[in-house]
């Protein structure tokens, strides 16, 4: 059940830069849950819309929008995002239900899959996210009778800093195969950050770990920067994502898990829309046609069934 949310705490933590597109990305699981024909439901996420002074004019329905799905960020992006958070959540359940029972969330945000998806039992997802944001999350669901579906652990500390003695310190287990999540985070970061933080990943997984992440290939983001997708946003909300990207040259992560004995693959999003029947398609001067969403396995022994990105029948 969801009530009323008391005032939150730590709003500095999502007032500003990337913060800020923590809380776009609920504005559009908020919209995307109240669709007929819904990927995903997140009844959480207009809390943290409506919670925010930044964000809180913001619509959390299509209906409040009034281009509606023609808007180019409330209609198009959100949907975007709505498809983004379906293929994973169907990535994330179906590494648990392999045996990762582990589930780190990097860069966690305003994420509730801890309280809204049907964990197998033994679950553990850790967040690792910023104090300020994770503050402004507790505030927000301790004035809601929100309950997790698995354990939940919270690690407040920066991606930039020794996030993993305090992931290891938190209680997770290097030793049990995991499944990580790094969703609309290699964008903001340095190619030298993301290089360490896909090392730092295989050294904590053994066989039976899992991965998705998110990149682009654009050569030149600025290629981009008169995209619909890009202006709206910035005139609209005031976020200028350009501006928060990271524009040095990106590594091959994707090929590294593979020279590392990884299996991957690697997607664009309109093949999810073919497949779900809903979802953003190719459009001309598009600032979706570099996004890449990149899953990966450590194998085991013996060979899954099927591939790690197919989702739950």
């Amino acid at each position: 059940m969801v009530g009323t949310a008391h005032p939150s705490t730590g709003v500095e933590g999502v007032e500003g830069g990337v913060g800020l597109t923590a809380l776009l990305v609920a504005a559009a699981r908020a919209i995307e849950t109240h669709r007929h024909d819904s990927l995903a439901q997140d009844v959480y996420a207009e809390h943290f819309v409506l919670a925010a002074p930044a964000s809180a004019a913001w619509p959390v329905r299509i209906q409040e929008v009034a281009d509606g799905d023609a808007d180019p960020l409330w209609g198009r992006f959100a949907r975007y995002f709505g498809l983004r958070t379906r293929v994973l959540d169907d990535f994330l359940l179906r590494s648990a239900h392999a045996g990762a029972r582990q589930v780190v969330l990097l860069g966690a945000g305003l994420d509730t899959r801890a309280f809204r998806l049907d964990w197998p039992p033994g679950c553990v997802v850790f967040e690792i996210d910023r104090a300020g944001v994770l503050a402004f999350k507790h505030g927000v669901l301790g004035g809601l009778s929100a309950a997790p579906t698995a354990a939940r652990v919270p690690v407040p500390t920066d991606l930039r800093a020794d996030w993993i003695e305090a992931l290891t310190a938190a209680g997770f287990d290097t030793a049990a195969p995991s499944v990580w999540l790094a969703e609309g985070l290699m964008f903001y970061l340095p190619s030298a950050v993301e290089t360490s933080l896909i090392d730092t990943v295989d050294r904590l997984s053994p066989a039976g770990s899992a991965l998705a992440f998110e990149v682009k290939l654009d050569k030149d983001l600025l290629e981009y920067r008169d995209s619909p997708l890009y202006t709206s946003t910035k005139q609209q909300i005031g976020i200028d994502l350009l501006n928060l990207f990271d524009r040095e040259p990106r590594p091959d992560s994707a090929g590294d898990l593979v020279d590392r004995g990884w299996s991957t693959s690697v997607h664009t999003p309109f093949e999810f829309t073919h497949r779900h029947g809903r979802g953003p398609l190719p459009e001309p001067n598009d600032a979706l046609a570099g996004n890449r969403w990149v899953f990966a396995n450590k194998p085991l022994d013996e060979p899954v069934d099927k591939p790690l990105d197919e989702p739950l029948p």
